[in-house]
């Protein structure tokens, strides 16, 4: 949504801000801004159900991430993670453009510590109605040419039959280019690797730690 098509304050918005200035907006208007090259892009806020379910989601992989994480140091090896919501990923050191996924999983940062793309290893995004595919699709692609491992959906059930329709799990591939004539777009891509509705016990998964998820985790 362009800033010309605004009303209220967010009509006064630049379509171009650096990160400094961005850091001057009132805390709710900033909220709702992602920059990508300095360019103001919006990302609404969702629904009640579509904050819980990030918060949800958040909850359950960090149940699973302290698990593997006390298993690790008892087998004497090093491995530490943390799980966030809502938190901005920065892609450059000016932090000029930056998305903010819905969960993530990062490598261990000191206290209050900016979160770039290298410390990243899973991004996630709920889905919603209010979500249209060309934006979904857009971010994965940014997701993945900043080589983050992994990518998360879980998809909200619209019909209202179930809380979730479904999680699916992606795992960052490259683009094989032998026998190509044409040069691809992206030297690497989301592939999917797993998929889970609610007829499914639950949700396992060995990467980037393993983890269980029980739909009773999940539900609103």
């Amino acid at each position: 949504m362009s800033a010309g098509s605004l009303n209220g304050p967010e009509a006064h918005v630049p379509e171009f801000l650096s990160w400094e200035e961005l850091q001057q907006l009132p805390d709710d208007l900033a909220a709702d801004i992602e920059l990508w090259d300095r360019r103001v892009t919006w990302n609404r806020r969702g629904p009640l159900e579509h904050q819980q379910f990030s918060v949800r989601m958040r909850n359950a992989l960090g149940a699973s991430a302290r698990e593997a994480m006390r298993t690790a140091s008892g087998e004497g090896k090093q491995s530490c993670w943390q799980v966030g919501v809502e938190t901005n990923v920065f892609f450059k050191p000016d932090k000029s453009s930056f998305l903010t996924p819905d969960f993530l999983v990062r490598h261990c940062l000191p206290r209050g510590a900016d979160t770039f793309t290298t410390d990243t290893v899973l991004a996630g995004e709920v889905l919603s109605g209010s979500d249209t595919r060309k934006r979904v699709v857009w971010k994965m692609a940014r997701y993945a040419e900043a080589g983050i491992p992994w990518y998360w959906e879980v998809e909200l059930d619209s019909a209202g039959t179930w809380d979730i329709s479904a999680v699916r799990a992606y795992e960052l591939a490259p683009v094989p280019t032998a026998g190509l004539t044409v040069k691809p777009l992206r030297p690497a891509i989301y592939v999917p690797v797993g998929e889970w509705e609610p007829t499914d016990l639950g949700i396992d998964f060995p990467e980037p730690f393993n983890l269980h998820v029980t739909w009773d985790d999940l539900a609103f």
